[in-house]
């Protein structure tokens, strides 16, 4: 069985990460050497593997754990699943026409700049003031910060 360590290697997931996922209940405490090293088997290899994937999906941690429930229950129908799936597509979805009306605005800014001095810059009076801009891109809540 692998040390966290070797687990993180493999997975690509940081070690504090591995430890936050155990925290959350989405994989199961691993037994300890007497030591103290946690020892991993390769199912939890395989878990963390599956939530690294999900994750680069840009899945939220409520939709991850109710899809291991399911991986977990092989027995149950899979139409919550599609539900999950469908879900996020309709959030990454909007997610993408956000970005498009960023994107527009923002062509919209710096196009006129000229270069020149701060104290005329079209760029930093047009975000200075909302009001100046075409149109709604405020970020939504639902987003992540980063």
């Amino acid at each position: 069985m692998p040390s966290i360590g070797a687990v993180s290697k493999r997975t690509g997931i940081k070690i504090p990460t591995i430890r936050f996922y155990e925290a959350e209940g989405l994989i199961d405490a691993p037994p300890r050497t007497a030591s103290g090293r946690r020892l991993h088997a390769d199912e939890e290899v395989r878990r963390l593997s599956f939530i690294r994937h999900v994750r680069a999906l840009g899945f939220e941690l409520s939709d991850i754990r109710s899809l291991l429930d399911l991986s977990d229950h092989p027995e149950r129908p899979c139409g919550e699943a599609d539900a999950i799936a469908r879900r996020h597509l309709e959030d990454v979805d909007a997610r993408i026409a956000q970005l498009r009306a960023l994107k527009r605005e923002l062509t919209r800014i710096a196009t006129p700049c000229e270069g020149g001095a701060a104290a005329q810059c079209r760029v930093i009076e047009a975000l200075a003031d909302q009001r100046a801009c075409a149109g709604d891109h405020a970020r939504p809540a639902s987003w992540p910060n980063r």
